[in-house]
């Protein structure tokens, strides 16, 4: 059995945002509770509120050392109280078997730094990371899903 490539596979997870973002606004509908503007995006906006953007960070396990040497390592270098920076949000954290945690933060792109700092400092060496920048395309789509009918 093939395994995705690293592209196919980075493709199929920026897609996550978007499953995200029905599942919440469907569950808010069910539910009839408030929705967060800037975490669960309508469809007639971009995605996002102005002044803030998605990262997708893969924290890929080190597959040389245990569950337990990486927490200890997290601990050691304050993982758990530097991770996220102040003003960045969680919008989703999962773990993808095989591959290790997808973690979609919400952020001020002034914040991006912040970000990219507390992972080199703390992260490394329990994880290697890839990030992407990510956005909410599901407007865009259903708009030329439309326009194609």
């Amino acid at each position: 059995m093939m395994r995705p490539s690293r592209r196919a596979l980075a493709r199929l997870l920026a897609l996550l945002p978007l499953g995200l973002a029905r599942r919440a606004r469907a569950d808010a509908a069910e539910n009839n509770g408030p929705q967060s503007d800037h975490l669960v995006p309508r469809a007639d906006d971009p995605g996002v509120p102005p002044g803030r953007m998605l990262l997708t960070i893969f924290l890929r396990h080190d597959e040389h050392k245990t569950l337990a040497e990486i927490n200890h390592h997290l601990k050691e270098t304050g993982w758990f109280e530097k991770f996220p920076p102040e003003g960045v949000e969680i919008v989703a954290w999962y773990v993808m078997m095989g591959i290790g945690q997808v973690v979609i933060l919400s952020l001020p792109p002034e914040k991006l730094r912040a970000v990219n700092l507390v992972v080199e400092s703390a992260a490394w060496g329990g994880f290697t990371t890839e990030f992407y920048p990510t956005y909410d395309y599901r407007a865009a789509w259903e708009a030329m899903k439309r326009a194609a009918q």
